[in-house]
């Protein structure tokens, strides 16, 4: 998929670079979760991709589940209620959590599944992102594992969307403001 598809200004971040970081980030946490066994819980739809690949780098045990948001917001006005459309199969009390996500941007969702998932008293929560724009922060979040810091600039790609769209990319492209429709100075 050499070709960029309509609406691509810019490829940001490239398959091959993806691929290198994602086996960096399964070391670390390899290393950081060593002699335990870790619950991997992937924030669908944006991080199935990357928790795909990143699970085939993690060289210890670990159980992997899936939760599911939906956030009344809009590209143009972040924030507005968060609601769980899928919940966890397994309960998390006492458990070593590593939440993954595709992106965080504001925060918001983040923020809210976090306070959720704590209230199930895990014995450990940290996270892990493929990427991270954070021009956009409003809600501070711990991240543990980084993919990759983003400008704040739509992107797309490797499980990131636009209205269902573009998620199947290899890699990670920038999305023109016309299609957005985000006004940019």
């Amino acid at each position: 998929m050499n070709d960029k598809p309509e609406g691509i200004v810019e490829i940001l971040i490239q398959r091959e670079a993806i691929g290198q970081r994602i086996a960096e980030l399964g070391s670390e946490i390899s290393a950081a979760y060593k002699d335990r066994l870790p619950l991997v819980v992937g924030v669908l739809k944006g991080c199935v991709p990357f928790i795909s690949d990143l699970v085939k780098e993690i060289e210890i045990p670990l159980e992997i589940d899936f939760i599911s948001l939906m956030s009344y917001a809009d590209v143009r006005r972040p924030g507005g209620a968060v609601r769980i459309t899928k919940d966890l199969d397994c309960v998390i009390e006492g458990r070593d959590v590593l939440l993954v996500e595709g992106i965080i941007d504001t925060g918001m969702t983040a923020g809210y599944l976090l306070r959720n998932l704590e209230a199930r008293r895990p014995k450990s929560l940290r996270v892990c992102t493929f990427l991270d724009k954070e021009a956009r922060r409003i809600v501070r979040i711990p991240i543990a594992f980084r993919g990759f810091k983003v400008p704040d600039r739509f992107v797309v790609g490797y499980g990131l969307d636009f209205r269902q769209l573009y998620r199947n990319l290899p890699y990670v492209g920038i999305l023109s403001d016309e299609i957005t429709g985000l006004n940019r100075r």
